[in-house]
């Protein structure tokens, strides 16, 4: 039997594998817009409302790593299967909870079984297309990983708004089936034919070191980072179960995490900038809905509206990568993607309160052509010489560090701000004084400092000011940050025709 499926079962399995991708990725935003009428709904504080996102967070992050071993011993299709089956029941179960625990226990399954579904949906693109094919379908998968947390706070916002919070749940149900129906019917087994050994140690240090990392980062703001026993006691609990983790995968015979994996420069070089790529557009996606809706006073659908074309901009140079990427050598185009991503982020540190929307959609535009000429082709270069044994585990974990990096880009960058922008008005402040002229002219004569509503009037617009000049000052801080990272390309290697090819893993 021929090794890749006919065009016909391959474009149903690819249609099957994109549902199940867009319906996860989508998840890693859609419900952040919903949160305020969510806590409302469901009766819970500011800081357990938080619960809703970090428990998907972090069980996802945990769970990750194992894909790989599930596949490897269950067979992929099987762990799909049951994993969209186990995402959409727990979509379904969120839908209809009613009471915070309920939402948070349904979230942590949610994130559970959602784990293996974009690295497996990699895998299987890549197992069923010849290796001259693997540009355009990671092309065709990107738009997948990267579409769905672009449109995600525009979709969950519509659908809360027209609809209700419970939709942003139920909107899995119809896609999940979709997605378990054809590959039910389409994906035939793949497995390993020797079933692997789970290292549980490696896995539990492993799991336990991304745990206390992922809470430590998504409540590290709230609780005062390192000024609160609870966050210095995840950092360091992290930093051990690493150290553990680390120790025992280099001194195991068979340890959790193959390390040849990394012995491929590719593929390592590949994952530190799939993980700058992922605290880039992560932490752009977290700053921009923030400083919209409050310093410029836009609606959720606004905010959504202007932000869209990002997606549109990732579209279109994703289509037009996966017909360059056999024509072009792919550190070129992964080089102008970053340049286009510096731009827009240059644009972006020009930001100003009295900007019109244009600024916005442009830049936005302008960074998701960038980002889909960075994502296909590095994507494509990182498996290209990667021994076929690794891809199970290579998708997993370049799936792991790029969702790192995103988790690392937003903490970072929320408490960047938030700390910049208390120090920015705290100097703004000294200089509001009766006896300042630049103050008076502005201001005029017929100013009270007397007056408690005059004051507070101008204490509101300070803070508006200062909180713009913290975002302007993050934009600045991951323009530099784009720009030290290109260097990185003159490390990987340009893939030989045919590389990656290896022996292929057949589909009967």
């Amino acid at each position: 039997m021929s090794a890749y499926p006919e065009p016909a079962v391959r474009n149903f399995i690819t249609a099957s594998v994109m549902a199940a991708t867009v319906m996860n990725s989508l998840d890693s935003t859609i419900a952040n817009v919903a949160l305020p009428h969510i806590q409302g709904s469901v009766s819970a504080s500011g800081e357990e409302i938080t619960w809703v996102l970090t428990s998907y967070i972090v069980a996802a992050a945990i769970m990750t790593p194992l894909t790989g071993w599930l596949a490897g011993r269950f067979g992929r299709k099987r762990l799909m299967l049951w994993s969209i089956i186990g995402f959409t029941a727990a979509s379904g179960l969120c839908g209809i909870a009613n009471s915070i625990g309920e939402l948070v226990g349904f979230r942590l399954l949610q994130g559970v079984f959602g784990a293996a579904l974009v690295p497996m949906s990699q895998a299987i693109l890549l197992d069923i297309n010849p290796p001259e094919r693997h540009g355009p379908a990671m092309a065709v998968w990107g738009m997948g990983a990267i579409l769905g947390p672009i449109i995600g706070p525009a979709l969950g916002g519509w659908l809360t708004d027209n609809l209700s919070w419970r939709w942003v749940f139920y909107i899995n149900l119809p896609i999940g089936a979709l997605a378990f129906a054809g590959l039910s019917a389409f994906l035939s087994e793949t497995k390993d034919a020797e079933k692997p050994r789970l290292d549980v140690f490696g896995f539990a240090m492993l799991a336990l070191a991304i745990g206390s990392i992922q809470v430590m980062l998504d409540r590290g703001q709230t609780q005062d980072w390192f000024s609160s026993l609870e966050i210095c006691v995840e950092g360091a609990l992290g930093l051990f179960f690493g150290y553990l983790f680390v120790v025992h995968t280099l001194t195991a015979r068979r340890p959790f995490i193959d390390i040849g994996l990394f012995r491929d420069r590719n593929f390592l070089v590949g994952s530190l900038f799939g993980f700058f790529l992922g605290t880039v557009l992560f932490g752009v996606l977290a700053l921009l809905p923030t400083m919209l809706e409050r310093l410029m006073g836009y609606p959720v659908v606004l905010t959504g509206l202007v932000t869209a074309p990002r997606g549109i901009g990732t579209l279109i140079s994703m289509i037009v990568v996966g017909r360059l990427i056999k024509r072009v050598d792919p550190r070129l185009l992964i080089f102008v993607g970053f340049c286009l991503a510096a731009w827009s982020l240059h644009m972006m540190a020009g930001f100003s309160l009295e900007m019109g929307q244009d600024r916005v959609i442009v830049s936005g535009f302008v960074q998701g052509l960038g980002t889909g000429l960075v994502f296909v082709p590095l994507t494509t270069i990182a498996f290209a010489t990667l021994d076929p044994k690794y891809r199970n585990e290579g998708a997993a974990m370049f799936t792991l560090t790029r969702n790192i990096g995103s988790a690392v880009g937003i903490s970072v960058l929320q408490a960047l701000t938030i700390r910049n922008g208390a120090t920015v008005h705290a100097r703004l402040v000294e200089g509001v004084r009766p006896d300042n002229p630049a103050l008076g002219a502005t201001l005029g004569d017929g100013f009270d400092f007397d007056l408690p509503s005059a004051v507070a009037a101008i204490n509101a617009q300070i803070s508006r000011q200062a909180s713009m000049v913290s975002y302007v000052d993050a934009f600045w801080l991951l323009f530099l940050l784009t720009l030290a990272v290109i260097p990185l390309l003159l490390v990987m290697r340009a893939p030989r025709a045919g590389a990656g090819d290896g022996p292929a893993i057949h589909m009967d």
